[in-house]
């Protein structure tokens, strides 16, 4: 799968924002880590795709990645009643030295 395909689109809300600026200190029991940004990746796409697509993309070096599924809302239209698509979320947390400018 190409890179270009992983990351389908950052994900810009309230909750990414506030999580991209926050970052923690190196204490006794934590490493230190950066700020973590939300994505829209492919269905299909695991966590080794994620992170490559990412480093090479932005040029940053990313600790860890987080999935999730997130399972489509129930939507009426006129008579009937559908379904939007599922799609995955990826949360990716970088180096404390590095940053993505999305915001």
């Amino acid at each position: 799968m190409d890179i270009y395909h992983t990351i389908i689109r950052p994900l810009v809300t309230e909750k990414g924002t506030h999580q991209s600026q926050k970052s923690h200190e190196q204490t006794a029991t934590r490493p230190a880590r950066g700020g973590a940004y939300a994505f829209q990746v492919h269905p299909k796409a695991n966590k080794t795709q994620i992170r490559h697509a990412v480093e090479k993309i932005y040029n940053v070096r990313v600790q860890s990645v987080r999935t999730a599924t997130r399972h489509g809302k129930r939507r009426r239209y006129r008579m009937s009643i559908g379904r939007t698509s599922d799609w995955k979320k990826a949360v990716v947390v970088l180096h404390p030295d590095y940053h993505i400018d999305l915001f």
